[in-house]
C-alpha cells in the first residue's frame, strides 16, 4: 500500500502523498491509524479489510491500560484506573496522600543491617510503578531509586515505596495533555546529581524532552561510571540527552 517503514522505529509506517499524511503504529495485532485526511484513513481501512479479517474499533479511547481523551483542543492520556488498581493491590486505597513522591535530599542505601521485607511484594510494586512511568515523568526519579534495591529490599526501602504510593493516591488522576495548536519545536533539559548513591558513588542522569508544551520522553537513571566532578557528571547527562535528541530528530 506504498507505506515506508520508519528506520528509527520499526513498528511505525508512514505514507505521504501530496498534502495528505498517514501514520500507522503497530503493536502485536493492533493497528493505530492517524493522519490529516479522513478520506485517506477510510481508504486504508477498506484496503486492509479486503485482505485481512479485522475489526474496526473506531476512535482510539483505550489501549494498554492507558485511557485516551480526544477533544477539539487536543488529546489527554491517563492511567487513573491502573493507578487505583496498584493502590488496591498494595492495600493503600484509603491511605493519606502526600505532596511529593520522595522526601527532599533523602539518603537511601542498601542498608544491609536492616530487617529484610517481602521481596515479591516490593518487586511487584516496582514493576507496576515502572509501567506507570509511560505517562508520569514526576515519578521517574523516585521509582528509579526504589528499583535499585529489588534484589534485597529492606525496611527503609519499604518506607520509600509506601511514600511513593501515598503520593500516587493524591495524583492518580494526573496525565499528559497534548494541545492541538501550539509550538512544534522540540525543547530538552538535562541535569545530573553528583555522587548521590550511598553505595557506589555514581551520579544520576536526568533529561526531559518537550514537543511544544507537552513532555514526550524522559529519563532518570544511574550513570554507568563514577564521575570525578560535578562537571564530568553534567557532561555525562548532556551526552545522554544529545543521543536522545539525535534519535528524536531522525524519527
Amino acid at each position: 500500500m506504498r507505506f515506508k517503514r520508519c528506520s528509527k522505529e520499526n513498528s511505525v509506517y508512514r505514507k505521504q502523498e501530496r498534502d495528505s499524511l498517514l501514520i500507522i503504529a503497530i503493536y502485536v495485532d493492533d493497528l493505530y491509524v492517524t493522519g490529516n485526511s479522513l478520506i485517506e484513513i477510510k481508504e486504508f481501512k477498506a484496503g486492509m479489510l479486503s485482505k485481512f479479517e479485522m475489526s474496526d474499533l473506531g476512535r482510539l479511547t483505550y489501549y494498554l491500560g492507558i485511557k485516551v481523551y480526544q477533544g477539539k483542543d487536543g488529546i489527554e492520556i491517563k492511567q487513573e484506573a491502573y493507578a487505583r488498581r496498584i493502590l488496591k493491590e498494595a492495600g493503600l486505597e484509603n491511605c493519606n496522600p502526600t505532596q511529593v513522591p520522595m522526601e527532599f535530599d533523602l539518603k537511601v542505601s542498601r542498608a544491609q543491617g536492616e530487617t529484610e521485607i517481602d521481596p515479591m511484594t516490593y518487586r511487584r510494586n516496582v514493576g507496576c510503578l515502572r509501567y506507570l512511568l509511560h505517562i508520569r515523568p514526576d515519578l521517574a526519579f523516585s521509582v528509579g531509586v526504589a528499583s535499585r534495591y529489588m534484589p534485597s529490599p529492606r525496611k527503609s526501602h519499604g518506607e520509600v515505596m509506601k511514600h511513593i504510593l501515598r503520593y500516587l493516591k493524591g495524583t492518580s488522576s494526573y496525565g499528559l495533555r497534548f494541545k492541538r495548536e501550539g509550538s512544534k519545536k522540540i525543547v530538552s533539559f538535562s541535569d545530573s546529581s553528583h555522587n548521590i548513591d550511598q553505595d557506589d558513588g555514581r551520579s544520576t542522569t536526568g533529561h526531559m524532552f518537550y514537543f511544544g508544551s507537552a513532555p514526550i520522553t524522559w529519563c532518570s537513571q544511574k550513570q554507568e561510571t563514577v564521575a570525578l566532578s560535578t562537571c564530568e557528571a553534567e557532561f555525562m547527562a548532556a551526552t545522554e540527552a544529545a543521543r536522545q535528541a539525535i534519535w528524536l530528530q531522525e524519527l
